[in-house]
């Protein structure tokens, strides 16, 4: 059976009333199922992660498109985050038996009906992208909610689907087709803000840091600490351990410490072990032969 993953992100993180009536749209489609849903009053957003055949992922997706529309007035929305709109992206990962070129494919379907049901229009990014300048989703979103009505307006960025406009309240979304991404943050002992926003300087990949990481630093205002928030778009190119030791070392020259760090929605099993493996200085380590797991989902496969 066909399995996708989908991740859409919304703006909306603090009434968890309009969350939960999101993920229930998601939900109603039988067949998907919601394996995580986080929230962020900072950020004023939420990401859920669904896992569905792709037929059912497209009709959820649309079912959910159409209560964020009904929810959240952008207008009114603020956070920390960057954001363009409702459903503010919506991407497409291969999960079982699913090929990249069958998510870009599911993408544009679900694009299409999005506008033509909801009237959000969008741009296509990632594998997705029509353009090599909109693979990247942050110049996608650049001018956020308040500045696209004027950017749609340029030549270069009439949406991927729909008209030159953005829905008054709804805004527009980015769909696409991408790589599992890993959505990682790294919280520090100050409440200097500048201070996460010179170190995601340093790591991001548009300052020439990290080639696969995406780095904005911010407060947290709920706990008054410093964030560097991170997207992780290959983990086999930059890994979590790499990004979080050049975070560690960037502090200490502030004479701050890390005291946590946060795993926003789900992440492949190899990222974590990774990581397992470099901190615990594992010799020859292979996962297939020891993570006992690996052998109980192979055992149930031959079942």
């Amino acid at each position: 059976m066909k399995l996708v993953e989908c991740i859409p992100n919304f703006s909306e993180g603090r009434d968890q009333d309009k969350i939960q009536a999101i993920a229930a749209a998601g939900q109603s489609v039988p067949g998907v199922t919601l394996l995580d849903l986080q929230s962020d009053e900072t950020h004023n957003r939420c990401v859920l992660t669904l896992v569905g055949s792709p037929d059912g992922m497209e009709e959820a997706c649309v079912r959910m498109a159409k209560k964020a529309a009904e929810l959240i007035d952008m207008r009114f929305h603020k956070g920390a985050h960057p954001r363009m709109g409702a459903m503010d992206v919506c991407p497409f990962v291969p999960a079982m038996d699913m090929s990249m070129d069958e998510c870009v494919e599911l993408s544009k379907r679900t694009a299409k009906r999005i506008w033509e049901e909801v009237h959000i229009p969008s741009f296509l990014y990632e594998d997705s992208a029509s353009r090599p300048e909109r693979r990247n989703l942050a110049v996608c979103r650049r001018g956020e909610f308040e500045g696209m009505p004027a950017k749609l307006l340029e030549e270069d960025w009439a949406p991927d689907y729909g008209e030159r406009a953005i829905h008054p309240t709804a805004g527009i979304t980015a769909i696409g087709a991408r790589f599992p991404l890993i959505a990682f943050n790294v919280n520090l002992d100050t409440d200097n803000v500048e201070i996460a926003k010179s170190i995601a300087r340093s790591i991001r990949a548009s300052n020439g840091g990290f080639r696969s990481c995406k780095a904005m630093g911010l407060l947290l205002e709920d706990r008054n600490i410093a964030q560097v928030s991170m997207n992780l778009v290959n983990y086999e190119d930059t890994s979590i351990v790499m990004v979080f030791e050049m975070i560690r070392a960037l502090a200490d020259r502030y004479g701050v410490r890390i005291i946590g760090s946060e795993l926003v929605g789900l992440a492949p099993a190899k990222a974590l072990l990774d990581c397992a493996e470099y901190y615990l200085k594992l010799e020859g380590f292979d996962a297939k032969k020891q993570i006992m797991e690996y052998h109980l989902i192979g055992a149930g496969k031959e079942e």
